[in-house]
């Protein structure tokens, strides 16, 4: 028998909802299962857990490799952590098409395994899972969202106090193939219902305590009757985002400067007004630009559908600007910097961004005298090297990277949309009201302070993995051990950090972590120019990212 034949026959066995139709639409589930890619190695952890498309088959999202996942995590923190059984894991999910199923699953599987589940009870944004993780001490914490990916995709995000990041990523693949029967009570679904000694409800005790962070970290000391409120239009792009926003827009009082993108507001799995439910996606904000256009207003805020993204976009004199990712990260940035007590050193104060993301940090943080991290990509590390820092004595208050996820480590060691929201919009009322500038205008005024930098990050959807991979062979075949031009610009710098290559350095080790896993080549040419190609850790494409050059501004 063909492997794919025996693989195609184990699934038969293994999954009791083959023939219900977990988004399977032939008559025959074995030829159906043979469509699929059928490996036993399952989905890789990217930077934000496991993405994939619903449907049946090992390298997909659906209910058995749900529970296989879900069986794996639960034999690893059995292993490794100290009364697991008694800390718990958390679990939430969103709104998209069978996330409060999967979420049911998953606690049905740690219940098979004694382990005490804290559940929300209804579709949460996604920070609300760390926040609880980092609240309760617990264990783990699992969030059942795709975030921004199309609708028929849906995924995992495992959520730890350190992050999961190697050895535990690697640990946790290793326990999911050990585990890959399914246990005859991780199936029933019921279980969160009918099991209260080991599952909690959740939102009531933890949703106040986060709502408190946020405005304590949103730091509206300085709004009076008197200060300039901005109006703005807000869309939730379909997702959860919208109650946790106006809830905290609320106390904040900068709800009454809200509109709302009526068509975008309740959580909507199939996300029918845009192509891709990305903020960051050219036409996502095409119904917000109309409304307040419509409107007369001249800010835009957006998060995606789990609310972990932050997004904005200014109307500048008729012309609507997006900000990106590392715009938004340097105003950000600049606001923790201007709280930053006077008496204290700043020279203990770490902010921290990701390998592809902005050199302006590093040209503010030369200016102004304050530390700066880099990382590789996800917050998993971001929030990792900020918890070491803290341990070393620094104030790391803040991180960023330019796919729009900010953190504020005052509430939570994770990405978190709905707070950089409330905090771009109080820092807006100051700017207005004490500067007389608008977001763009307090933009203008930094470049003209640490110099102009512009950056052109593009992304090339492919078909799969193999074909991510090939197109990754075919640039390192350019030159050995790497090439020593590009066009007529002279290399300057080649980074490997999936071969391990670093021609910097004087071992040619990179200094961040090396990994088999994520394709990442970084390349720095003559002229300030650099960029960095790699794998998305969440979607089948590759990323350009071409971070801004440095240029002075001639005033």
């Amino acid at each position: 028998m063909a492997v794919i034949d025996m693989l195609a026959a184990e699934w038969l066995k293994l999954d009791r909802n083959l023939r219900g139709g977990l988004a399977l639409v032939s008559s025959s589930p074995s030829i159906a299962v043979r469509g699929h890619v059928l490996t036993v190695s399952g989905i890789a952890f990217g930077t934000a857990g496991l993405r994939g498309k619903m449907e049946a088959g090992y390298s997909r999202i659906n209910s058995l490799t749900i529970i296989q996942t879900s069986q794996g995590l639960a034999s690893y923190l059995l292993k490794t952590i100290f009364h697991a059984e008694d800390k718990g894991v958390v679990i939430g999910y969103d709104a998209r098409h069978n996330s409060e199923k999967f979420a049911r699953l998953t606690a049905a599987a740690f219940v098979a395994k004694r382990i005490k589940v804290w559940f929300y009870e209804e579709c949460v944004h996604t920070p609300l899972v760390p926040f609880a993780v980092s609240e309760l001490q617990a264990a783990a914490g699992v969030m059942i969202t795709a975030s921004h990916n199309p609708a028929q995709d849906n995924g995992r995000v495992v959520l730890s106090l350190q992050g999961i990041i190697p050895p535990h990523d690697t640990g946790i693949a290793n326990a999911i193939l050990e585990n890959l029967w399914p246990d005859r009570l991780s199936w029933d679904s019921t279980i969160v219902d009918e099991t209260p000694i080991l599952v909690k409800g959740l939102l009531a005790q933890i949703s106040e305590k986060y709502y408190n962070a946020v405005l304590a970290t949103s730091d509206a000391s300085h709004i009076t009757k008197e200060t300039l409120k901005p109006e703005f239009v807000y869309t939730p792009l379909h997702g959860v985002g919208l109650p946790y926003m106006s809830l905290v827009l609320q106390r904040l009082g900068l709800l009454d400067g809200m509109i709302t993108v009526d068509e975008q507001a309740s959580p909507d799995p199939n996300f029918p007004t845009v192509e891709f439910p990305n903020p960051e996606e050219d036409g996502a904000l095409k119904l917000a630009v109309a409304i307040a256009t419509h409107h007369n207003v001249k800010l835009i805020i957006a998060n995606d559908p789990d609310a972990d993204r932050f997004a904005a976009a200014e109307n500048v004199a008729g012309v609507w600007h997006q900000f990106t990712g590392d715009q938004l990260g340097v105003l950000f940035a600049y606001e923790i910097l201007s709280r930053y007590p006077a008496e204290s050193d700043r020279l203990q104060l770490a902010m921290l961004t990701s390998t592809v993301s902005t050199s302006m940090l590093q040209s503010m943080a030369k200016h102004d005298g304050f530390h700066v991290e880099e990382t590789l990509t996800g917050f998993k590390w971001l929030g990792n090297i900020a918890l070491q820092l803290i341990e070393k004595g620094f104030n790391a208050p803040y991180a960023f990277e330019e796919a729009i996820g900010y953190m504020f480590s005052d509430v939570v060691y994770d990405k978190d949309g709905v707070a950089a929201g409330a905090i771009f919009l109080t820092a807006a009322t100051k700017w207005m009201t004490q500067e007389k500038l608008t977001p763009w205008g307090k933009l203008q005024q930094l470049y003209e302070k640490y110099g102009y930098f512009e950056n052109a990050n593009t992304s090339i959807r492919l078909s799969g993995r193999e074909e991510i991979d090939a197109s990754f062979e075919r640039i390192r075949s350019l030159g050995t051990p790497y090439p020593t031009a590009l066009k007529s610009r002279k290399v300057l710098r080649w980074r490997d950090l999936t071969e391990g290559f670093d021609s910097e350095t004087p071992d040619n080790v990179p200094a961040l972590p090396v990994s088999k896993d994520t394709q990442m080549i970084t390349c720095e040419l003559e002229d300030q120019v650099r960029f960095t190609i790699r794998s998305s850790g969440t979607e089948l494409k590759i990323k350009r990212k071409i971070p801004p050059s440095y240029l002075k501004l001639e005033i």
